[in-house]
């Protein structure tokens, strides 16, 4: 087996991790991120890929330069968040999954930007890394249809595209690491996914409804109500016919019991969560509040 460094840090790279520990790789070293503080006061938390390292007793680092003190022959990058600096790529040969089709959505959120675009499939590349942002030769793809039927949440999709990465990688590795080839150059127009700021997330519902319907399945897509931080976990985007509310003139943000009125539709809320509360069903939320005529939301 080829003697390996990892590097990342969220679930979906354990995912990957896990699967090569299992699959008999030798693991030389991790990289993740520095444990990070959770909430005020609280103590430090691993990242997942820690953990998962932490189990399978892997050397660990947070720092990139010890990737060639480790003695691999190869780096493999799922999720690690940073660009790898030209010195640790010169030491190490890297690959690197990335969770999209290449060259579209090149970049640090590119499940979400697929999510926003409205994009029907995305995928996974395996693909050489080299010191620009996601420009490498792809190995193997593999395209993942996106549930736009069951209005497919970012978290549930990564999920899935986190398993397609670990078997993709498993399958390239079985001819280690001169068995793995120089890659295909990429073709097409490149598309860029920055990451999602929060001020992103906040509901406008002046906007048409199958948009913020897309940002609800991001997961943390959020409003206000009578001045607190409502987040909007889970809702259905709806024509005024579908809601049963006619086709007369409604400010946007206009709340009638779980539905919000938008600006060519309505937003039919179905799991929210309140400023410090835990989350709960929208018409749990709705019976609470007590919403009088004409409240908004957004306000």
């Amino acid at each position: 087996m080829t003697r390996l460094a990892f590097l990342g840090s969220p679930e979906a790279a354990a995912v990957s991790l896990v699967a090569l520990v299992e699959a008999g790789h030798d693991i030389a070293m991790v990289i993740t991120r520095p444990d990070k503080r959770r909430g005020r006061g609280a103590s430090l938390s691993p990242s997942p890929v820690k953990k998962a390292a932490l189990d399978a007793g892997l050397a660990m680092s947070d720092k990139l330069d010890d990737v060639a003190a480790s003695g691999a022959e190869l780096g493999v990058v799922v999720a690690y968040g940073r660009l790898i600096p030209g010195r640790v790529l010169d030491a190490t040969p890297m690959i690197n999954a990335h969770f999209s089709l290449l060259p579209r959505w090149r970049g640090a959120a590119p499940v979400e930007r697929a999510i926003l675009a409205g994009d029907e499939e995305t995928g996974v590349c395996i693909m050489r890394l080299e010191e620009g942002l996601d420009t490498g030769p792809v190995l193997v793809s593999r395209e993942v249809k996106i549930r736009d039927d069951r209005r497919e949440h970012a978290s549930a999709l990564t999920e899935r595209l986190a398993v397609v990465a670990s078997q993709l990688l498993l399958d390239l590795l079985r001819g280690g690491v001169f068995g793995l080839g120089p890659g295909e150059p990429q073709s097409g127009e490149p598309t860029y996914a920055a990451k999602i700021e929060a001020d992103e997330l906040r509901l406008d519902f002046t906007r048409p409804v199958t948009l913020l319907e897309r940002l609800v399945r991001l997961d943390r897509a959020w409003t206000t109500f009578r001045g607190q931080r409502l987040i909007v976990r889970d809702a259905q985007a709806l024509s005024n016919e579908e809601a049963g509310t006619g086709s007369g003139a409604v400010e946007p943000g206009t709340l009638e019991g779980v539905d919000v009125h938008a600006g060519d539709g309505v937003l039919r809320l179905l799991e929210v969560q309140p400023s410090g509360k835990r989350p709960l069903t929208a018409a749990d939320w709705a019976r609470g509040v007590r919403a009088v005529p004409g409240e908004l939301l957004g306000t």
